[in-house]
């Protein structure tokens, strides 16, 4: 997945242009595997932080060689079909970030009602300054079925892919008035980078925050453009579930695997074989070392269990 992100930008930018931000031991396997990207260009975070610190980094080493950059960032694990809307969207927000137009995000038209998305509302009547774009009302959480399919309803929601574009500058200065804290750490690490010097003692005092709540449900300069392509952020099991070619019944099986007498389930066995027999709607993930089975409609509880195990100290399972 990180490749084909890192293909698809190659589409639009040099890729000297492109960066990867990343944990230490990915690092050294990303450098020999990934193709297209010099090795400086892949940046280390020193410990996982959540998106907002990494970003704020990532601007910070951009505006080093483009103090004037327009930035913007793109998670490896999005499905993305149809390049040229999707390179026509991008454009339509370089374009807007240029004319400083604030912080800008990219949603994208719900197919159905998904309780596996973030949503952004929009103001319904477009920002006379920027054409392409649609000032937002605000940002929701995942919602439960029956507000999903409100949200699907009334036509002002789009899914929240995770894609932003901004002024370097602009989202500095956002950070400074909505995330002081965190700003005045950047400082310190801009001054740690200006001197070739570590900065993991300053980045071990950055609390976790995420964009989204971090940033972009605090400021009023937000706008999104609705992209036409098709996306998954291949976020859960039912995600790649829905992108994954169906057999008779509906059903998915990768790897070694069977269905008998059962439709709409998912099949992802690493190594054993695995069977389902007259059952419906069901996710099995067999691995090497454990197994996993949930009706699909619940896929978004394995999050309890993740937590349970990392609780329990079994983070060698995850």
């Amino acid at each position: 997945m990180l490749q084909i992100t890192v293909d698809r930008l190659k589409k639009l930018r040099s890729t000297k242009e492109i960066y990867i931000i990343t944990r230490k031991e990915l690092h050294d396997t990303i450098a020999s595997e990934i193709k297209g990207i010099d090795p400086k260009n892949i940046v280390i975070e020193p410990s996982g932080k959540n998106t907002a610190p990494a970003i704020g980094l990532m601007a910070l080493k951009i505006t080093e060689y483009e103090p004037e950059a327009i930035m913007g960032v793109f998670p490896a694990d999005h499905l993305i079909v149809g390049h040229r809307d999707f390179e026509n969207t991008i454009d339509q927000a370089d374009i807007m970030a240029k004319k400083n137009s604030g912080l800008i995000t990219i949603g994208i038209d719900p197919t159905h009602a998904s309780t596996e998305y973030g949503y952004i509302q929009f103001e319904q009547v477009k920002n006379k300054k920027d054409l392409s774009g649609y000032k937002v009302k605000t940002f929701a959480e995942k919602p439960h079925a029956k507000l999903a399919k409100r949200f699907l309803t009334s036509g002002d929601f789009l899914w929240n892919a995770g894609i932003f574009v901004w002024d370097t500058n602009t989202l500095l200065s956002s950070m400074k008035m909505h995330m002081p804290e965190l700003y005045e750490f950047l400082k310190e690490i801009k001054k740690c980078i200006q001197k070739d010097k570590p900065f993991d003692h300053v980045w071990r005092n950055i609390t976790p925050e995420s964009i989204d709540y971090g940033l972009m449900e605090k400021s009023d300069d937000i706008f999104v453009i609705p992209g036409k392509f098709k996306w998954s952020d291949l976020g859960s099991w039912n995600a790649l579930y829905d992108v994954l070619p169906k057999s008779k019944g509906e059903n998915v099986v990768h790897g070694a695997g069977m269905v008998l007498s059962g439709e709409n389930n998912l099949v992802h066995s690493n190594g054993r074989f695995t069977a389902i027999v007259g059952a419906d709607n069901l996710a099995v993930i067999n691995t090497e070392d454990a197994t996993l089975v949930v009706p699909k409609e619940k896929v978004e509880h394995i999050k309890d269990l993740v937590s349970l195990l990392k609780k329990e100290g079994h983070e060698n399972l995850l």
